[in-house]
């Protein structure tokens, strides 16, 4: 297998992974700000994270990864949301800032940073920019993870990648 070229990362990240990575950060914030306030320790099971440690750990694990292309160095602490960042609705809007505020930064980054080799806690080394897509892949599995959990919690489910039953019972009951 050849290497990545600075040019081929380059085209990877601005031609393919920031128009994804912006449709999917508005999908995430629609479904972090559906989980009820008042439903946050819903757990499906006994060994599934509860609904908040899933909140937090999407938003959190997703603006991590893209720091991670961004410093060309992955760092298992960075990216910490305040004790005071409580309600789901709170997190989606911190989300929703720090991904703005990295998605930003994405768009500055040469060709040589992201082609700069980056371990993954030990276990593989990858070029920074595959970070952009394995840290979106990760939020996807996760995200759909918990919109399993918001009918259980008496939530409505956003529409993900078509409209959802929710929102179709919405559309239809205003005359749509």
């Amino acid at each position: 297998m050849s290497e990545l070229t600075a040019d081929q990362a380059l085209f990877l990240l601005q031609n393919v992974y920031l128009g994804s990575l912006k449709n999917e950060s508005r999908i995430t914030r629609k479904v972090l700000e559906a989980v009820p306030a008042d439903k946050c320790q819903h757990r499906p099971d006994p060994v599934s994270k509860n609904a908040i440690e899933l909140v937090r750990h999407i938003a959190v694990a997703e603006n991590r990864f893209l720091e991670t292309v961004i410093n060309g160095v992955f760092d298992a602490n960075a990216a910490t949301i305040p004790d005071t960042v409580k309600t789901p609705q709170e997190i989606a809007s911190w989300y929703e800032q720090h991904f703005a505020k990295n998605y930003e930064a994405l768009k500055k980054l040469s060709g040589e940073q992201l082609v700069k080799m980056v371990d993954f806690r030990g276990l593989f080394q990858r070029p920074a920019v595959s970070f952009a897509l394995l840290g979106m892949v990760h939020t996807i599995h996760h995200r759909g993870q918990l919109s399993s959990y918001l009918r259980c919690m008496g939530a409505k489910v956003p529409s993900i990648y078509g409209e959802s039953y929710d929102d179709a019972q919405a559309r239809k009951a205003a005359g749509g």
